[in-house]
């Protein structure tokens, strides 16, 4: 336990934070947030917060085990994520709405939120190589401080709304529907080629 925290290096730790707060892209996430809730999808932020922590810490601690329990490699984990990037890209692009949540409750925390834009497969690949280069408790406090920024930016995501203007909001939600379609060709491109190359 002493060894665990004695690892401890600002500036490994700063170097975390630096890559996963960059991966994570909560303010990026802000216009599809918006679009959400004008839809009268339920968000919480608290909620959403503790669930990608959740999920990132279970990657952390164990991903390789997890995805080889359900018999998935991480680039079929990452090909899955950047489709539903795509569709949700396509969305913000041309106004239609692609994905519909029919569950019991209105809710959107979750999915699409939480899994793939807070915790998708981008992020939970980077943790799992994050532990190959930097100590573990470096790791786990850049990812508690990248929480910590995502919930404020979750709970401020109306007065961001209300300072920008809708039409600020508007354009954004275009760019940002344009970065999410590279990020998804991108992500889909790369582990394809993994997985046709590991054949």
């Amino acid at each position: 336990m002493i060894e665990f925290f004695t690892a401890f290096s600002f500036k490994e730790t700063a170097s975390t934070f630096l890559i996963l707060f960059a991966i994570i892209d909560v303010l990026g996430a802000t216009p599809i947030i918006i679009d959400l809730r004008e839809k009268g999808k339920t968000v919480s932020p608290t909620k959403a917060t503790a669930s990608a922590f959740g999920l990132l810490l279970v990657f952390f601690i164990g991903g390789d085990a997890v995805l080889r329990f359900f018999s998935v490699d991480i680039n079929s984990f990452a090909v899955a994520g950047s489709i539903l990037l795509f569709f949700m890209a396509l969305e913000m692009l041309l106004d239609i709405e692609i994905f519909k949540y029919n569950g019991p409750t209105n809710e959107a925390t979750f999915i699409p939120l939480v899994f793939p834009l807070l915790a998708g497969a981008g992020a939970l690949t980077t943790i799992i190589a994050l532990k190959s280069e930097y100590a573990d408790v470096n790791i786990l406090v850049g990812l508690m401080l990248n929480m910590v920024w995502v919930n404020v930016v979750l709970v401020l995501t109306d007065k961001i709304q209300k300072r920008l203007g809708k039409s600020f909001i508007y354009m954004l939600r275009k760019f940002f529907g344009v970065m999410l379609l590279a990020i998804a060709v991108g992500m889909f491109t790369t582990n394809l080629t993994s997985l046709i190359h590991g054949l």
